[in-house]
C-alpha cells in the first residue's frame, strides 16, 4: 500500500485516472477518507475499486447504477469426479435454463416475499416493480457469470455474480438525475444529505435494490445447485455496490465502496478472477493497513484492458490495443480445463489481471480460506450489449 497525495492506494501500476477520480470525490467537504483497492479502474465519477467515507452523507454515483451487484458462492455435497464427468451437460442446462442479456426476463416466474415490501409503494421504486418482477433470477451480461469451480480439498462450488438488474439502473439513474448528475465519466459525485428528502428516499431505494440483488443470486444459486442434483453446505455472500452505515476511528459514517468488498476481521467474502482463472472465499484480517481501508478489499481481478481495446476498434482516429479473438479466448479456458458457454471477447482472461497478483497487495489485510478452480463458465455472448452491468 501506497499513499498519493494523502490517499491509500493498493496495486500497480496505478491508473492515474482512477486515482483522479477517487481524489475528486474525496475533495467533498463532508468526506473523511477514501482508499483505493487494487482491481482499480476507471468507472462513472468515482472509480470501481474505490472507497469513500461521507459524514451524513451518501452518494448515488458513488453505488454506481448497478445497485449492490455482488457475488455469492455455495458448497455443495457432489463429489469432484462426478462434477467433471458431467460438467459439460451441467453447463448446457445452466445456459439454457437461466437467461443471460440485456432485459431479459425470467422464464420461471418467481414469487418471492421481497415483493410484499411497503418499499414498493413509493416513487420511483413502484414505477419499476413489475419489471424487477419479471427480471428476478437473471444475470445479465458484461462481467456477470455462473461458474462451477472445485477448490482445494476436491469439493464442487457454485459462484454467480450479477446484481440488481434493469430495476437498480433505473432506480440509480432517477436519483442521480434528480441529484443534478452530469453526463461524463470525469464528472463531480452526485451527493445528498442522508436526512433530506432525496437522500432518505434514495437510502429506500437503495436497501430494497440490495435485497433483490441478494434474492436474484439466492435463486440463480438454488437452480444451479438442482441442476447439478447437489445439496448445498455452506454459503457465502456479499455484495460491493452499496453504502453501508458503520463505524470508524470512533465516527459513524457512510462507507460507499463501488467495485470493493467489506472485508472486517473475520468476515468472509467471495472474490472471483477472469473466467480462466481462479477465484477465493478469503477473510479479513486486523492490521493497521485495514483499518486504512476501511475493512475493504478487491471484488474482482481488475481490467488491464479496456472493452474497447479488447475489441480493437479505432478511437479517435487510433486503434487501441490488439484485438482478442474468439480462437485467443478459447485456447486460454481449454488449457485451463474450462467448459465455456457463451461469452464475449471483451472478457477474456486477457483483458484481466491475474487474480493471484492483485490479492498479493493486499496481503495485511485478508487471508485466503480456499482456492476455487473453474471448471464450467457461463456468461451472455458476444451479441449481447448490457446497459445493467457494473
Amino acid at each position: 500500500m501506497n499513499k498519493i497525495n494523502g490517499t491509500p492506494v493498493w496495486g500497480e501500476p496505478v491508473d492515474q485516472d482512477a486515482l483522479l477520480q477517487i481524489q475528486n470525490c474525496a475533495a467533498d467537504p463532508h468526506a473523511v477518507g477514501a482508499a483505493l483497492m487494487a482491481d482499480h479502474h476507471v468507472g462513472y465519477s468515482m472509480p470501481i475499486g474505490g472507497v469513500i467515507a461521507y459524514r451524513e452523507m451518501v452518494s448515488p454515483s458513488g453505488v454506481g447504477y448497478d445497485i449492490a451487484c455482488g457475488n455469492k458462492a455455495v458448497l455443495t455435497d457432489m463429489p469432484a469426479k462426478e462434477a467433471r464427468r458431467k460438467i459439460a451437460r451441467v453447463m448446457d442446462d445452466v445456459f439454457k435454463t437461466l437467461s443471460f442479456g440485456m432485459g431479459m426476463k425470467n422464464e420461471e416466474r418467481v414469487d418471492h416475499e421481497l415483493f410484499d415490501d411497503p418499499a414498493w409503494k413509493a416513487m420511483p421504486m413502484a414505477a419499476y416493480k413489475e419489471l424487477a418482477r419479471t427480471q428476478l433470477g437473471t444475470i445479465g451480461s458484461g462481467n456477470h457469470y455462473v461458474d462451477v469451480f472445485i477448490d482445494e480439498l476436491d469439493r464442487v462450488w457454485v459462484g454467480v455474480h450479477f446484481g440488481s438488474r434493469g430495476f437498480g439502473h433505473k432506480v440509480a439513474s432517477h436519483f442521480m438525475e434528480a441529484g443534478g448528475g452530469k453526463n461524463g465519466m470525469f464528472v463531480d459525485p452526485v451527493v445528498f444529505h442522508e436526512r433530506s428528502n432525496l437522500g432518505a428516499d434514495y437510502l429506500q431505494g437503495m436497501n430494497l435494490a440490495g435485497r433483490y440483488a441478494y434474492a436474484g443470486r439466492d435463486w440463480v444459486c438454488a437452480r444451479v445447485v438442482k441442476i447439478l442434483g447437489a445439496k448445498v453446505i455452506d454459503e457465502v455472500h456479499n455484495h460491493h455496490n452499496f453504502a453501508w452505515r458503520e463505524s470508524h476511528g470512533g465516527e459513524d459514517v457512510w462507507v460507499v465502496r463501488k467495485g470493493a468488498t467489506p472485508a472486517f476481521p473475520g468476515q468472509k467474502g467471495f472474490v472471483g478472477g477472469s473466467m480462466g482463472d481462479i477465484s477465493v472465499i478469503l477473510e479479513g484480517v486486523e492490521s493497521d493497513e485495514a483499518a486504512t481501508s476501511f475493512y475493504s478489499t478487491v471484488h474482482g481481478a481488475g481490467r488491464v484492458m479496456s472493452r474497447t481495446q479488447a475489441a480493437g476498434r479505432v478511437r479517435k482516429g487510433r486503434r487501441e490495443g490488439g484485438k482478442v479473438t474468439r480462437d485467443m479466448m478459447d485456447r486460454w479456458v481449454k488449457e485451463a480445463g474450462v467448459v465455456l458457454r457463451g461469452a464475449g471477447t471483451d472478457e477474456s482472461p486477457h483483458c484481466y489481471k491475474r487474480l493471484p497478483e492483485v490479492l498479493e497487495h493486499h496481503a495485511p489485510t485478508i487471508r485466503i480460506l480456499h482456492t476455487l478452480k473453474p471448471i464450467g463458465v457461463a456468461m451472455a455472448g458476444d451479441e449481447v450489449q448490457d446497459l445493467f452491468r457494473d
